[in-house]
């Protein structure tokens, strides 16, 4: 039996991840409508190839795997998005306390949910990078943990937030 790495929806999580990083570290080579247009189309995949893992146990000890992203990567990232969204940006969002929706509405911004999503994805995509199935393994799992604790909902208001912002023009 294929190990919980090599399996094919752990592949194509890892692809659909990999993308993601790709788009958003890239963004300032796009134009915003196909930014956009690219991630709308992009992070339903994403959400969709998490909810598809396989449940895995951890192989390794650590509490955490190993942190690949840094504050400038993340910055980067975080302000190339936000220099492209302009006041794009910005949206509302309902706040939600530890899985309890609130009447609460805040303002959240895109380039921050996305950077948040990123350094999930590039921490785990980077541990992928090493070749070593106990680390592997491991940065897949906490990334699929992540999710349902917290990126999972990010992903779902961005996707909800880009939604609002674009054309509704078929492409």
């Amino acid at each position: 039996m294929k190990s919980f790495i090599y399996r094919d929806a752990t592949i194509a999580f890892v692809t659909a991840a990999a993308q993601t990083c790709l788009l958003i570290e890239k963004c300032s080579e796009h134009e915003r409508n196909e930014w956009r247009e690219q991630m709308l189309r992009l992070l339903p995949v994403l959400y969709l190839r998490t909810r598809l893992l396989e449940e895995a146990e951890r192989m390794m000890e650590d509490d955490e795997p190993q942190r690949f992203v840094t504050e400038e990567d993340y910055n980067y990232a975080l302000i190339g998005m936000r220099d492209m969204l302009g006041q794009d940006d910005a949206y509302l969002d309902i706040f939600v306390d530890q899985g309890v929706y609130t009447d609460e509405i805040r303002t959240a911004y895109i380039s921050e949910g996305l950077a948040d999503i990123y350094q999930e994805l590039k921490d785990m995509a980077a541990a992928f990078q090493t070749g070593q199935e106990p680390v592997m393994n491991d940065a897949v799992v906490a990334c699929r943990e992540a999710f349902d604790a917290h990126w999972g909902l990010k992903l779902l208001s961005v996707l909800r937030a880009l939604h609002e912002i674009s054309d509704s023009s078929y492409q």
